[in-house]
């Protein structure tokens, strides 16, 4: 019997010869003046593999070019394009630094995010050919391993790819295409700097090519270094009324939400500062009666326990830690060198060869929080707490809290090396007939390194520090005859009991944490681990390609038929190797980890056509249709297919519509199938707390109420917002992995539109394209938040969520949880862009001046989580950020040597408090809370050639220093402020 998994090659040829493959492009830049497109000559763009004579194409693409990129002053090619409205979601510095990072192996990877469906869901080539991955398990690439200088443009297309491009694309494709045939040596250098003195950032870049053999061959070598420096919210602090000085909480003047004294006429939260992690210190918080209430300071002096705020871990004064000061970095120290090398030679127009190699090392680090102890025990005869506290108070020993500082906040380190290397070959075999051989191989290796890590057996057998027969402070441990630890902890998320195993008796060294500072350098070495990963991804596609038209042989009214027809392979492999540490679960802070490796293949065939109907003829300027199919075996999912059609109408050259439909796929990557089941601490608010249980959907009252009481628990007065112990408060730890049996997403995309280019306005070109996409079977990765929250939610408890948590006999907190990805949930996004270009030509004594608008109207993001549940309405979300209205505006003039460019980044405001929230809670804050201002973000950038082949340049970002929302942690708008740069361009020959 044949494999029905393996790719049938019967159907190829009728694939082939049905020929619908790719969803042709419209570029919203005009070509430039004297380019291929202005001489008629047929191009390539982004979405289609079939050469066009013009940019009337079906699909709309947003273009912009190197010369924009300069001129919004950044380096870092996602920080640029998240500004553009269909990325705002995209994954930044911000989003892989301090408190917000994910683990290690994120810190300081950009990914790009179109329209808040996924960074997986977001495929990113280069050159039109895809790029190895920059996170292990996954096919979403780093854009920091992609050379900003040698990008000539980038296209951003919506949507209905996987046809042309295969999987991965369902919400559509960056195409980074690069400068090639350079010839000359070019030189960039630029340096910035913020108005407060930080947040710096030097670039260098240089270029040079030869051209040998007239013209036929070029050699290319390209080089490129970044570096930013890390920036830290604390210098910040003060920093206008923004996070993390300030934070919305419970208003202590109010009574619980939802209770009988909770008073509508006043706001249940209001923006507070001055707050302090309760009953902990940086010091030591020691609690000598067990009631959860510290007595006195590490130091020893009493506790001033400040004025507590009702529903959260926090306090006002008192000694407890400043939360201001703990969540480390905005944005991560980051350094890349790139090194690329490109030659080509054309020995004849049927046979031109093509190599390109490129090397990137890179490095990133950032600074977390500390590492913490909740409620950990210190015996009786502990030799530090009778010697600070005397016998007389250590009768039964001693609970201690403490924010450790003095080990050192926690660091994060991310190495990496990439190769990737392109050989290719093209060549005209008639003068209607193209073809394109290609071979890809990737390759990325990473190391990233966790600093300051507590050994479990290690901490525990330290803290238990006692006098020796000597008088000599020791580990008990140590002591003749002990053989076992025994360590407790209410809070700590794992505690050690038992033989060593990372040390021997007799190794211990004795920690002493009563007072900040007081750990001996030989203790905290004794008892820290800094402890290394290791992954590697590998990419392998081999592809071939004929295109061309029917022009030698056949003809329709608008002209010959386009068509394209190819074959690919592609192998994707990824190996994660966590530390020995990990894997043996002997840390305290860091979750117990798996080797997690796995690979796939897939064989693909494809076709595209384009059917010229009518061309230059009366109220039909132009009429065309096509359409694109590709059938694909992968190792994992088996045969998919995949398929769009679309179709364009011009009735004068003024104006033309235009249309597409597509189906397309996701094959589900790596991890998502054959991630083992490893650790995954997270904070989980219980959405069956009296202040959240309002906020949830309609079925959630009685389904917490049932849950509760089965553990014999009244839903009416359970408050974990209250209790420290609470994962709500101190993180949980649970377990994370993959799931074999997922199957491939299905996405449903169309699009509509019209472009205009009115004669009577020369220079301006205007689009505005209608877009609704509907992904179903998507693979829901929830974090354990959404799964808590789903599990009560849903109409019944007999859901696939609640079987994934469990809650304590005891208290009724959750406490575990699993987090497995499965094909349950739907996506549906819909609305409008709009795309503007208009240049004016003033003069010769005026200039000339080029204004670009890009704008989207979000009219539709939705979420359903699992089947038959209820949509979640996302749009005006903050998180995403999903605002209703986006835009991107800049003008440029331009006179002889001069030029000046003045730019508005904006936002509508978005939800700082959901619907749920805001309908359960009327009082929830005061009116100016309950949204996230708009985003304004001014920037001026002004250059002047000194001559032909220099150029000087410069600019302010964020011109008006314009701050965070009162409350927020870097939104709508970075904390780093107003920021000066300066650079020089040089084309030394």
């Amino acid at each position: 019997m044949i494999d029905a998994r393996r790719l049938r090659l019967g159907a190829a040829p009728l694939a082939m010869g049905i020929a619908l493959a790719a969803v042709p492009a419209f570029a919203q830049d005009a070509p430039a003046e004297g380019t291929a497109a202005d001489e008629g000559d047929a191009i390539v763009v982004t979405g289609t593999r079939i050469a066009r004579p013009d940019f009337s194409n079906p699909n709309p693409v947003v273009t912009v070019d190197s010369t924009t990129i300069q001129q919004s002053g950044q380096t870092n090619l996602t920080e640029f394009l998240s500004d553009n409205p269909a990325l705002l979601g995209s994954q930044r510095n911000i989003n892989t630094a301090g408190s917000n990072l994910l683990n290690a192996q994120s810190v300081g990877v950009n990914l790009l995010n179109l329209r808040n469906l996924g960074t997986s869901r977001t495929l990113v080539l280069v050159d039109g050919k895809r790029h190895v991955a920059g996170y292990p398990g996954t096919a979403a690439v780093d854009i920091n391993t992609i050379p900003t200088d040698l990008v000539e443009r980038v296209d951003v297309l919506t949507g209905g790819v996987s046809a042309i491009y295969g999987a991965d694309g369902v919400s559509g494709v960056v195409n980074f295409i690069l400068k090639k045939d350079f010839e000359g040596l070019s030189l960039r250098a630029q340096n910035s700097i913020s108005q407060r003195g930080d947040a710096g950032e030097r670039y260098i870049a240089a270029t040079a090519g030869k051209n040998f053999a007239d013209g036929r061959g070029n050699v290319t070598v390209a080089y490129e270094f970044n570096q930013t420096d890390r920036f830290s919210q604390k210098q910040r602090l003060n920093y206008g009324r923004t996070g993390p000085s300030y934070a919305l909480v419970r208003n202590p003047a109010d009574g619980s939400p939802g209770s009988v004294d909770d008073d509508p006429n006043v706001p249940d939260r209001i923006l507070l500062t001055g707050l302090r992690w309760a009953d902990s210190s940086m010091g030591g918080a020691i609690d000598f009666t067990g009631d959860g209430v510290p007595e006195f300071t590490g130091e020893g002096t009493p506790y001033d326990l400040g004025s507590y705020v009702p529903g959260t871990a926090f306090t006002i004064g008192g000694d407890s830690t400043p939360r201001e000061i703990y969540y480390g970095d905005y944005t991560p120290y980051t350094r890349r060198h790139i090194l690329n090398g490109m030659a080509s030679y054309e020995f004849s127009p049927a046979f031109k060869l093509h190599a390109e190699v490129k090397y990137v090392k890179s490095k990133a680090w950032t600074e977390s929080q500390p590492t913490y102890d909740l409620y950990t025990e210190l015996a009786s005869d502990n030799a530090y707490l009778i010697e600070r506290f005397g016998e007389d108070l250590t009768a039964d020993g001693a609970l201690f809290s403490r924010d450790n500082f003095d080990f050192g906040q926690r660091r994060y380190e991310l190495d990496r090396e990439l190769w990737r290397g392109v050989i290719s070959a093209t060549g005209e075999l008639s003068s209607h007939l193209n073809y394109d051989a290609s071979f890809v191989f990737g390759q990325s290796t990473q190391r990233s390194t966790n600093y300051g890590d507590r050994i479990a057996d290690r901490y525990y057998a330290a803290l238990d520090s006692v006098y020796d027969a000597n008088g000599n402070i020791t580990c008990r441990i140590n002591l003749p005859g002990e053989t076992d630890i025994f360590g407790a902890s209410d809070g700590n998320p794992v505690v050690f009991n038992g033989p060593p195993k990372t040390f021997r008796p007799g190794e211990c060294v004795p920690l002493n944490i009563l007072g900040n500072g007081s750990p001996s350098k030989e203790a905290l070495d004794f008892i820290l681990a800094n402890h290394s990963d290791y992954a590697r991804l590998r990419q392998y596609v081999a592809s071939f390609s004929l295109s061309g038209d029917t022009g030698a042989f056949f003809e329709l009214p608008g002209g010959p038929v386009g068509f394209a027809i190819g074959a690919e392979y592609r192998k994707e492999t990824s190996y994660s190797r966590p530390s020995e540490y990990s894997i043996d679960a002997a840390l305290i802070d860091n979750s117990a980890a798996q080797i997690e490796r796995g690979s796939f293949d897939v064989k693909e065939v494809y076709g595209e056509i384009r059917l010229p109907i009518l061309t230059d003829m009366a109220f039909a300027e132009d009429l065309s249709f096509g359409g694109a199919i590709r059938v694909s075996d992968y190792s994992t999912v088996g045969t998919t297919t995949t398929w769009n059609v679309n179709g364009t109408y011009a009735p004068v050259r003024d104006i033309a519509f235009r249309g597409t439909y597509s189906k397309s796929v996701r094959a589900p990557n790596i991890t998502e199938l054959f991630s083992p089941l490893n650790g995954s601490f997270e904070f989980i608010d219980d959405p069956c707390g009296i202040d959240r249980i309002a906020e949830g959907k309609a079925p959630r009252a009685a389904n917490c109420a049932t849950a509760l009481g089965a553990l014999g628990i009244d839903p009416d007065t359970f408050n974990p917002a209250d209790s420290p112990f609470s994962p709500g408060n101190s993180s949980l730890l649970g377990s994370q992995g993959g799931n074999p049996d997922l199957s491939a997403e299905k996405a449903t995309t169309w699009t509509a539109g019209v472009v205009l280019n009115p004669r009577f306005l020369p220079g301006l070109t205007m689009s505005f394209d209608w877009y609704d996409i509907k992904l179903t079977k998507a693979i829901q990765y929830s974090t354990a938040q959404d799964i808590v929250d789903l599990c009560y939610d849903q109409p019944t408890l007999d859901n696939d969520y609640c079987s994934l948590i469990s809650r304590s006999g005891t208290t009724g907190f959750v406490n575990s949880f699993k987090v497995i990805p499965q094909n349950v949930a739907s996506f549906r996004t819909a609305g409008l862009d709009a795309n503007i270009r208009y240049r004016i030509d003033l003069g010769d004594k005026a200039g000339k001046l080029d204004l670009r608008l890009v704008g989207n109207y979000l009219d539709r993001l939705s979420f359903v989580p699992s089947l038959g549940a209820e949509p979640e309405n996302e749009l005006d979300s903050s998180v995403y950020p999903a605002p209703k209205f986006s835009a991107s505006f800049d003008l440029t003039w331009t006179k002889g040597p001069f030029t000046l460019n003045y730019g508005i980044d904006w936002w509508d405001k978005t939800r700082r408090v959901t619907r749920e929230e805001q309908a359960a809670n009327p009082d929830y804050a005061e009116a100016k809370y309950i949204w996230y201002r708009q985003k304004w973000e001014h920037e001026l950038y002004a250059a002047y050639d000194v001559s032909d082949k220099f150029q000087f340049y410069g600019g302010i970002n964020n011109l008006f220093d314009r701050k965070p929302d009162d409350g927020a942690l870097g939104y709508p708008i970075s904390a780093v402020g107003r920021s000066f740069y300066v650079g020089i361009k040089a084309k030394v020959f």
